[in-house]
């Protein structure tokens, strides 16, 4: 039986990148690439079987600068693996010593029948999908863009980061271009984006994808009711049995997240070290700002 990766977070991180995105099985690892993306952090990178041991940190990075020895675009260096209880194994003495920064994620899930509506959602704003054809509600698509961008104002080299952000609202219009792969939706207060999620669809899976609200309306419900009916759509358009949210463990959002039907079931732990020109989050893999 062909080997597949195990973790339900990094399945369907690999299920969110761009057509153009390769997946190959070295001895040990997975070697994931974005050629059309080079800046983007999770889209680039290698994927173990378990924690990093003594010796990993020196022969994971050079491992990885071999494999992307071809892309000199590709400046940071992210390094993760398939464990799903949290496991970090040597990562402090291997990596964090090495510059890198740990990122420890919640995996959440939820199956159809335990969503559930918020009493407390929302009921001044519009859900509505975005098409994803060129020349189609590009005005509503901009303002997502500003959206995401105001969520780390003064945090980030801004240039930088749009660069990430356009290259990645290209990728997830192709692919809900192409049919069958979801949606992006947002809340509309009047023709005002106020919250933006997508949802990648793969198989029977879906992967929630940047929830943003804006600073302006949050905690009014708009995350809860924009959780919701995209799940709702996006069900009525196809099958799914299971749906992901990856969230960061320690933030408020989880608890808006189990509100909601989802239930914590995986802890993943990767490393990143970021490129010496980038300030802050850029290209971040997360992207919960509620």
């Amino acid at each position: 039986m062909e080997q597949a990766i195990k973790s339900l977070v990094w399945a369907t991180d690999v299920d969110v990148l761009g057509p153009d995105h390769t997946v190959a099985r070295r001895d040990g690892y997975w070697a994931v690439h974005s050629p059309s993306n080079p800046t983007y952090w999770w889209g680039n990178l290698l994927l173990f079987d378990d924690a990093p041991g003594p010796g990993d940190g020196e022969r994971w990075a050079r491992l990885f600068a071999a494999e992307f020895a071809r892309r000199p675009e590709v400046s940071h260096c992210t390094l993760a693996w398939d464990r799903t209880d949290g496991a970090a194994g040597d990562a402090e003495a291997e990596l964090v010593a090495r510059g890198f920064e740990l990122e420890r994620s919640a995996g959440l899930i939820a199956t159809p029948e335990r969503l559930r509506a918020h009493p407390r959602a929302s009921r001044d704003c519009e859900v509505r999908a975005l098409s994803p054809l060129p020349g189609r509600d590009e005005e509503l698509w901009e303002q997502v863009i500003a959206l995401q961008l105001s969520q780390d104002a003064g945090e980030n080299d801004e240039r930088y980061h749009l660069q990430f952000l356009r290259a990645r609202q290209r990728e997830r219009r192709a692919l809900f271009a192409a049919g069958g792969r979801g949606a992006w939706y947002v809340a509309l207060l009047a023709d005002t984006v106020v919250g933006s999620l997508g949802i990648v669809v793969t198989g029977a899976r879906a992967r929630y994808q940047t929830v943003d609200t804006a600073a302006s309306h949050r905690r009014r419900g708009v995350a809860s009711l924009l959780v919701y009916e995209a799940a709702q759509d996006a069900l009525a358009r196809q099958r799914i049995d299971h749906l992901v949210i990856v969230a960061d463990p320690d933030y408020h959002a989880i608890g808006i997240y189990e509100s909601l039907g989802f239930a914590r079931a995986e802890q993943v732990v990767g490393a990143l070290r970021k490129p010496p020109a980038a300030v802050g989050g850029c290209g971040q893999r997360l992207g919960t700002n509620l």
